[in-house]
């Protein structure tokens, strides 16, 4: 008889349990922190199709200023854009095309330009030249288009000026 009791005691309480409110997060910290934690996952990304015909050079009439992603494939066009570089405060963490920075490689970040695209830097006053590929998006600074790993920085003079306009040319566009 008792345990009887208790079987029906313990049902009763699993099926009230179960119709209660509470979630699985017991405090709007947990919420907030599973949340986060869902938007920052580690899961590779889609690649997504990209559209091969580019249209031709456009100009954009509201800041004068020249649409990069719009140069046609074959026709190397110069650019002039003002250029920065970043280093070891990004170091080894993850890029926006899921690869880890490394700042001792010829890479950079462009807020536009696909991922894979090549680019031949240059600073005309020096005569050096590097060849960099898009692996990031950035700069995240009002004014500046290009940002160069460290060791691109380096071979080409720019460390010593910081932020300097250097002329850029695509060689090749990537994915």
């Amino acid at each position: 008889m008792k345990k009887g009791i208790s079987l029906l005691l313990l049902t009763a309480s699993l099926i009230i349990s179960s119709c209660s409110k509470n979630s699985t997060y017991h405090t709007k910290k947990q919420l907030k922190l599973s949340k986060r934690n869902h938007y920052y996952s580690t899961k590779p990304f889609k690649k997504v199709k990209s559209n091969k015909s580019i249209p031709k050079k456009t100009v954009s009439t509201k800041t004068n200023k020249t649409n990069l992603h719009s140069a046609t494939n074959s026709s190397k066009k110069c650019f002039y854009m003002v250029c920065s570089y970043y280093g070891k405060k990004f170091q080894g963490k993850i890029t926006s095309n899921g690869e880890v920075y490394d700042m001792n490689k010829f890479t950079c970040a462009n807020k536009t330009l696909p991922f894979g695209t090549i680019l031949k830097v240059t600073d005309e006053e020096s005569g050096l030249s590097v060849n960099v590929r898009v692996n990031d998006r950035g700069p995240f600074v009002d004014g500046r288009d290009l940002d160069l790993s460290k060791s691109a920085a380096e071979k080409i003079g720019l460390v010593k000026y910081g932020v300097k306009k250097l002329k850029v040319e695509i060689i090749a566009f990537g994915d």
